[in-house]
């Protein structure tokens, strides 16, 4: 790949950003947040440097539009795993992989449900909503640890043709649900414990979704039409500047459509210059359009170095979560 000098400072400022968040987190917090740092006396610094450079090599990998979707996924799909992993080692009794504090089970939905059954802003609350500040719907396509696993299924063939049925109908009653669930535990006085039972009964209904669905239709279903988490980023996205559209260069080819993971690319978005509601900015399909039509925007900048700002920031927020993300 050859990187034009202007990318460069995408590169920079996306590893310097990552080393300044984790730099602040690691100087002011008194409780020790970054791995390393719980082990030994200065880790933690080790950590902020080893985050900062992976993050710069990976703007680096995705700055280049046909290596985007590949670099996408290897580090999604790191991120998943290292989350898991330390959720299981430290639910195995190594107190050092897990945050203090409440425990947060590891479903999207939860992001929602637990501040709503808590009366309370959570850690990963934070995190989360950070990231439609940032980069709008970035956590759909960069960042949830659970929504991986449905992409992975996604990609076994080409996208079934035609929309999701009665998507919005499916999304907004899930979300309600949700909401309606938690409420109902918060003020009916069950257990803590039959609220985690719920949560994971939720969690695996999610795993059936993906594998029966999902499978079948090459489309992230569960992520689209059943996530509540992502229902609602679908809303809050456009406090976010970044966007995409397609500009009147298209010739409705349609070629974008069959790599369109999210549902976000059909006939009738292509015919409105605008992918839909449902689109997460992933890039999947700027590779695709043949007369380059896809396009970021973002206040004044060109739409290259729209594309490639959006970029630098999901992924600097991805190296911070590497960083910091645990339950």
């Amino acid at each position: 790949m050859k990187t034009k000098t202007g990318q460069y400072k995408f590169i920079f400022f996306g590893g310097g950003l990552v080393f300044l968040i984790l730099a602040m987190v690691q100087w002011k917090v008194k409780k020790p947040m970054l791995l390393l740092e719980r082990f030994f006396e200065g880790g933690g610094w080790i950590g902020v440097i080893l985050l900062s450079v992976y993050a710069a090599f990976l703007i680096f990998k995705m700055s280049d539009p046909l290596e985007t979707a590949l670099w996408r996924k290897r580090s999604w799909t790191l991120f998943s795993v290292f989350f898991f992993l330390q959720l299981t080692i430290g639910l195995l009794g190594f107190d050092e992989f897990l945050m203090t504090g409440k425990l947060h089970f590891p479903v999207p939905a939860m992001i929602i449900g637990g501040p709503v059954y808590r009366m309370q802003i959570s850690f990963m609350t934070i995190l989360f909503f950070s990231t439609i500040l940032l980069t709008g719907p970035a956590w759909c396509s960069h960042l949830c640890y659970f929504g991986v696993f449905d992409y992975l299924a996604s990609l076994r063939g080409r996208p079934k043709k035609g929309t999701i049925k009665q998507l919005w109908q499916i999304k907004h009653s899930v979300l309600i649900l949700v909401i309606l669930a938690a409420l109902i535990l918060r003020f009916s006085g069950v257990s803590h414990l039959a609220a985690i039972i719920m949560a994971a009964v939720f969690g695996i209904a999610g795993l059936l979704i993906i594998l029966l669905f999902s499978t079948r239709v090459n489309k992230m279903f569960h992520c689209v039409a059943f996530c509540p988490v992502g229902t609602l980023v679908r809303y809050v996205k456009c406090i976010n500047p970044f966007s995409m559209y397609i500009d009147q260069s298209c010739n409705d080819c349609l070629a974008c459509t069959a790599h369109c993971r999210y549902d976000a690319l059909q006939k009738e978005n292509i015919s409105q210059r605008k992918p839909g509601l449902t689109c997460t900015y992933c890039g999947d399909c700027v590779v695709a359009c043949h007369s380059a039509s896809i396009k970021y925007k973002f206040f004044g900048l060109t739409p290259e170095n729209a594309r490639l700002l959006w970029i630098t920031l999901t992924v600097s927020m991805h190296a911070v979560f590497l960083g910091l993300a645990r339950i």
